[in-house]
């Protein structure tokens, strides 16, 4: 079953962005703003996580080189 909420750890795994710019970016108002369950649990709507995530510019830059595999001539034997 796909969750309805997620906690701020999961939503900067989900988008791949750190917990504190995700709060920085709800700050500054250029990401959902999370939703209060209970006294203090704060969690976000995980449907306005994926509209935002969709929402993003496609980029004109190409993606970064693969830095954590090596090459065949690297290899030591």
């Amino acid at each position: 079953m796909k969750p309805i909420y997620v906690e701020l750890e999961d939503v900067a795994s989900l988008v791949t962005l750190a917990a504190t710019t995700i709060q920085r970016l709800v700050r500054e108002n250029e990401f959902p703003r999370p939703r209060q369950l209970s006294g203090r649990q704060v969690t976000w709507l995980l449907r306005e996580v994926e509209a935002w995530a969709e929402e993003r510019p496609i980029s004109i830059l190409p993606p970064p080189p693969n830095t954590g595999r090596r090459s065949s001539d690297s290899v030591v034997d």
